[in-house]
């Protein structure tokens, strides 16, 4: 009996590390990006899978994080979000900070950030549980992800090639997320589809 209790121990415990495993690696290049069901700011939910056929960038957000002011600060996010809306791509904020933590904000707060950002996201994502975070391996803000118009993640990685807090850096840099979108809808491939996220950590839930 202790020997089945303990086989049936380890079989459960082999179970869990390869679900872990899995999900740790679910969010990869050339692969089906996976779905999500969220709220969003507006207390609407958002779903993934209603935006079938359409390319989709996933941005993780902090507004109180050094380098995602300098993006937005810039105006760089702004602009990269309009030219996106003119190409017909779905960009979409998440705000993966758990309660109590750095970045972490209600609905009317993220939506009243944007606006006086100029920032014009379709939607934004409110995650505090780091459910959708985790899902896709969100590491930074920012940390950008793909997906393209057949639902596979087609970049993942830095907005840029310079990870610095300085906006006199996004001059130089090697243009990594503007570089994927035109490609992405131009039917060509990504030339650098994967990429070192820089940027402050995820205030995931502990």
């Amino acid at each position: 009996m202790l020997r089945r209790h303990f086989s049936s121990t380890v079989l459960a415990s082999l179970a869990l590390a390869c679900a872990s495993l899995t999900a740790h690696a679910a969010a990869e290049i050339g692969q089906t990006a996976p779905v999500f069901s969220a709220q969003g700011a507006d207390g609407k939910t958002i779903n993934l899978a209603d935006y079938k056929g359409k390319t989709v960038v996933l941005e993780w957000t902090n507004h109180d994080c050094p380098f995602v002011k300098k993006h937005y600060d810039s105006g760089n996010i702004q602009g990269l979000q309009k030219d996106a809306a003119a190409k017909g791509v779905v960009w979409l904020q998440v705000i993966s900070s758990a309660a109590g933590e750095q970045g972490q904000v209600d609905g009317p707060t993220a939506i009243k950030l944007n606006s006086s950002r100029s920032a014009q996201p379709a939607g934004t994502v409110l995650d505090p549980q780091g459910t959708v975070g985790k899902l896709y391996g969100a590491q930074t803000t920012p940390h950008i992800f793909i997906i393209d118009a057949q639902g596979k993640l087609a970049y993942k990685g830095g907005i840029d090639s310079i990870a610095s807090a300085n906006k006199a850096d996004i001059a130089k840099a090697d243009k990594y997320v503007a570089n994927a979108l035109t490609a992405i809808t131009s039917n060509q491939k990504v030339a650098q589809a994967s990429t070192r996220p820089y940027g402050c950590s995820v205030k995931y839930a502990s």
